[in-house]
């Protein structure tokens, strides 16, 4: 069975312009499936769009959307009309790095709903059809941030501890229901907004970021097969040693201490 028969033909990816997002996109679409495009900037997603129907071949839906917006699931269900969303990607996030009280109460509420109220309403949305028609997947982006606490990341690190959490018990909820849910725990990855933050080396224990094209290509392997997953080899190495072999406190420290190096961080 392909991946198209096994879920069906159109996907939706949220967070689609660049990045991860492009990459799932461009994956999808290589499988042959139409696709919905979600993301705030209009002119990146709409070069994006284009790439992919000429290099692919597949119909293409493109959204301009600002996914904290109050009323962004509505936009969402008078956009996308009657069309049925077979596969969802939630790769849209929002993050700030730096001290908790540096920056004001607005920013931290715009990433808990670009991160977390969102999908929140997407999935009961167009997970519940899913559900209806017992056939169906998705992908929440999570990340070993969210692992324990991390400090000067504290909510995004926060948000994404949450997305995991969700992943995994709708994964066992959906799971009788022909709907596969699967958490991708990505670490560094080499996209635009990564780059942009111009990080320092932290540690020699700190792998090397990875391609989007690899996180996303061994997450749809992964699909259906379990709840959640850590991303690449020297991540899964990182994180067993941070929850399996150094205490709580220790392995929070050290995220703690890495991100003040990576990041030159001053209180």
């Amino acid at each position: 069975m392909t991946f198209k028969e096994k879920y069906g033909n159109t996907a939706l990816v949220a967070g689609a312009s660049e990045g991860m997002g492009a990459a799932y996109a461009q994956a999808l679409a290589a499988r042959g499936l139409d696709l919905v495009l979600i993301a705030r900037r209009k002119e990146p997603l709409e070069a994006m769009a284009h790439k992919i129907t000429e290099q692919f071949g597949v119909k293409v839906l493109h959204i301009n959307c600002d996914l904290a917006a109050p009323d962004a699931m509505q936009q969402l269900i008078h956009a996308i009309g009657d069309r049925s969303i077979d596969f969802m990607v939630y790769n849209a996030a929002a993050s700030y790095i730096g001290p908790y009280l540096a920056t004001g109460l607005p920013t931290h509420m715009h990433i808990a709903r670009v991160n977390m109220l969102t999908p929140l309403a997407m999935l009961h949305y167009f997970g519940g059809k899913m559900a209806e028609r017992r056939k169906g997947g998705i992908v929440l982006m999570a990340s070993i941030a969210g692992f324990q606490g991390s400090g000067y990341l504290s909510t995004y690190a926060a948000t994404k501890a949450f997305n995991q959490v969700l992943a995994e018990g709708l994964w066992y909820e959906w799971k009788s229901k022909g709907v596969d849910v699967i958490a991708c725990c990505a670490g560094a990855t080499s996209t635009p907004n990564y780059i942009k933050t111009n990080p320092g080396k932290a540690s020699s224990l700190e792998p090397k970021p990875q391609q989007p094209a690899q996180v996303v290509e061994e997450c749809l392997r992964k699909i259906g097969t379990t709840p959640s997953f850590i991303s690449g080899t020297g991540n899964k190495l990182v994180s067993f040693l941070m929850r399996h072999v150094f205490s709580r406190k220790k392995a929070v420290s050290m995220m703690g201490d890495s991100m003040r190096k990576m990041y030159g961080m001053r209180e």
